[in-house]
């Protein structure tokens, strides 16, 4: 039988760096849009550049970065990271006890903190299979989207009652201090790293173009890889407005809102523990595509909201408990499939494709969607949302995906 994670000391100090950072990023998530909305008073167009500015950096990095990421140690890079993070975050809070705080100054800590953690994402991705067995993948992923999950509960709703009682800026110091938490426990970890060779790449865009290679190569990877894209087009829209939806078109507080969010904790919680019985009894491929289906299906909720009375925060309520929930086991099985089908030199690269992708996806979808609400409302831009998100259901429907039945078959069948 093979032995709980928990056993695995290294494991363990990348599960803690993890923890508390993960309900800080929150808590900043959270506050970020609040600060441009109620404190500067940002338009919904404002609004949706500052939600594309924290995504967009993510492509020039996964673009650029992503080979030095795989020939690079990755534990130092995520050290660092942390620490760029928490620096960034901090000027925040000081500008706003200067009173010089402004739009500019928010989109562009947003900016430099969105390529930051564009690294640490695509370095994190490729460290896990460096630092456990192939075996133990699923269960990695599960107890690191658990803690996400967790944070997910705990997170907004600290957020709201922070914010109301010390305001959004100064709040943001708590994800600061999460981020230096986070690099202190990554110190901590003992194993070493095996890298690949320091060779220069034949030309810039070679690990570029090694990246999509290897992700073509595979079949079912590139079914995830157009799935994801599409998906998080619409999942831009969603982004862009909802705060704009419940604070505005609604009239919901900054406490009520943070409640609710946080209430997809407690779905992706669960989402996190179904996720392997459920390849057990769909089937590894078929668990993957009904989690998506039923996560876009609770989507619905959101703007039905509008206009349903003592019934609005029900459905919010509703969306966030049973599509994060869903959302959160298909995350966990898509890249476990990815980090399984391919090989270790090229799990930045392959990452980082992914990355620009949704890196592209989401900052338009974004884009698109800030300027068409203030045309259509909020409430329309969801619908034209949830319909959108119909094509990635479909192309993961029809891909070999829906045929794997184990995640071992991934490397025989992707």
């Amino acid at each position: 039988m093979t032995q709980s994670l928990w056993t695995h000391a290294d494991f363990r100090r990348l599960w803690a760096a993890q923890a508390v950072s993960a309900v800080g990023s929150r808590i900043t998530r959270t506050a970020v849009p609040i600060i441009a909305i109620s404190s500067l008073g940002a338009s919904a167009t404002m609004v949706s550049v500052l939600s594309a500015m924290t995504m967009a950096p993510g492509v020039v990095i996964a673009l650029f970065a992503s080979g030095a990421i795989d020939r690079a140690r990755k534990r130092p890079l995520l050290i660092a990271m942390d620490i760029v993070r928490a620096g960034l975050l901090l000027t925040l809070p000081v500008a706003a006890v200067a009173g010089v705080l402004t739009m500019t100054h928010l989109i562009v800590v947003a900016a430099l903190t969105g390529a930051a953690t564009a690294v640490f994402v695509i370095a994190k991705s490729a460290y896990l299979p460096r630092l456990v067995a192939v075996d133990a993948l699923v269960e990695g992923n599960t107890k690191l989207q658990t803690t996400e999950a967790v944070a997910e509960v705990a997170g907004p709703s600290i957020a709201g009652f922070l914010i109301q009682a010390v305001t959004a800026p100064v709040a943001i110091v708590v994800d600061a201090l999460g981020f230096l938490w986070s690099a202190w426990w990554l110190k901590r970890i003992e194993a070493g790293e095996e890298t690949a060779p320091p060779a220069t790449p034949e030309h810039p865009l070679a690990d570029i173009v090694e990246g999509w290679r290897v992700c073509r190569a595979r079949p079912v990877v590139l079914a995830l890889l157009a799935a994801e894209g599409t998906f998080g087009l619409f999942a831009g829209f969603f982004a862009a407005v909802y705060m704009l939806f419940t604070l505005r078109t609604l009239g919901l507080d900054e406490a009520t809102v943070g409640l609710i969010i946080g209430v997809g904790g407690i779905g992706a919680l669960w989402g996190a523990l179904v996720a392997a019985p459920l390849t057990r009894w769909l089937g590894y491929g078929r668990a993957v595509v009904i989690c998506l289906a039923l996560s876009m299906a609770a989507n619905v909720l959101v703007p039905m909201a509008e206009g349903a009375g003592q019934l609005t925060i029900a459905f919010l309520v509703g969306q966030q408990l049973i599509g994060d929930g869903f959302l959160s086991a298909f995350m966990i099985l898509s890249v476990s499939v990815r980090q399984t089908a391919l090989d270790h030199d090229v799990q930045a690269r392959a990452g980082a494709t992914f990355q620009v992708v949704g890196g592209l996806s989401l900052p338009i979808g974004a884009l698109i969607a800030g300027p068409l609400a203030d045309v259509v409302g909020t409430g329309t831009v969801l619908w034209i949302a949830i319909g959108g998100a119909l094509i990635p259901l479909a192309i993961l429907s029809f891909s070999p995906l829906w045929r794997l039945q184990k995640l071992a078959d991934t490397r025989v069948s992707a």
